[in-house]
């Protein structure tokens, strides 16, 4: 059951954000955004760290100097995974006029979405293999690290499902279809981390590499898009600021529950 909740949360702060359609205006203010932009990269980079990396390296502990060697390959390789999936995937990031990936008659509005669920694609995994980990007694990951890392990641899902509802509203789509979309930009996450657990007794010699690949992924998503949305025109500074709260609350979180 505790599996279920685990897998649940980050898709609740979704699905909550999303919900914002329905109460607020069309649009988010710019510096409003910035701030989310940023709060979101904050909370994704700590996670990063504290609940995938740190527990990569303290599984590889037995290789002595050589314990970065799991952690490393893993990050690389997730940062190569999203860079594939950046050019195979058709999408839009907000704000952008040009679709990225390759050519494809798809409505804006899909290709926003795709977007957004290209980037929880990571987070999922995140959640599954930390939960994965968990299950495995050789690992220093507890039942309430694991939460500690949903909580974080449904903590940044609320304004990123804001961020793609309200623009969608603004581009003439009704509340309920609206808020619809941006729930299911975040129901990859559910099933990618169900995914990743229901496989945890065949990856459990891999964990160590499977952990930091998440983080490789996570990072990627902030360095390519998040910040860069973040700091475009005036008042960069308030993202930045909120990157600060996000790193914060995520490290209290993960160092508090872990």
């Amino acid at each position: 059951m505790y599996l279920l909740a685990g897998l649940l949360i980050p898709f609740a702060g979704t699905m909550l954000g999303s919900a914002c359609v329905f109460f607020m205006r069309k649009q988010i203010r710019p510096l409003v955004q910035k701030l989310l932009l940023g709060f979101a990269s904050g909370v994704m980079v700590a996670a990063s760290v504290w609940s995938l990396l740190i527990p990569a390296m303290d599984m590889s502990e037995e290789l002595d100097k050589l314990a970065f060697v799991p952690a490393a390959a893993g990050f690389i390789a997730g940062i190569l995974f999203l860079l594939l999936m950046d050019r195979l995937i058709p999408h839009l990031h907000m704000g952008s006029r040009q679709p990225e990936g390759p050519k494809a008659a798809l409505k804006k509005t899909t290709m926003l979405v795709l977007a957004v669920t290209l980037h929880n694609i990571p987070e999922g995994m995140a959640v599954g293999v930390v939960f994965a980990g968990m299950l495995a007694d050789s690992t220093p990951i507890t039942l309430t690290g694991a939460f500690a890392l949903a909580i974080g990641i449904a903590i940044q899902n609320f304004p990123e499902g804001a961020i793609i509802s309200l623009p969608l509203r603004s581009e003439g789509i009704g509340k309920g279809r609206a808020f619809t979309y941006g729930m299911l930009s975040g129901i990859v996450e559910p099933l990618a981390g169900g995914i990743t657990i229901l496989l945890s007794g065949l990856l459990t010699p891999i964990l160590p590499y499977l952990l930091s690949f998440a983080a490789g992924a996570m990072i990627y998503v902030v360095v390519e898009e998040l910040i860069p949305e973040a700091s475009q025109g005036e008042h960069s500074n308030i993202g930045t600021i909120g990157f600060a709260i996000g790193f914060v609350i995520m490290m209290i979180l993960d160092v508090a529950l872990g």
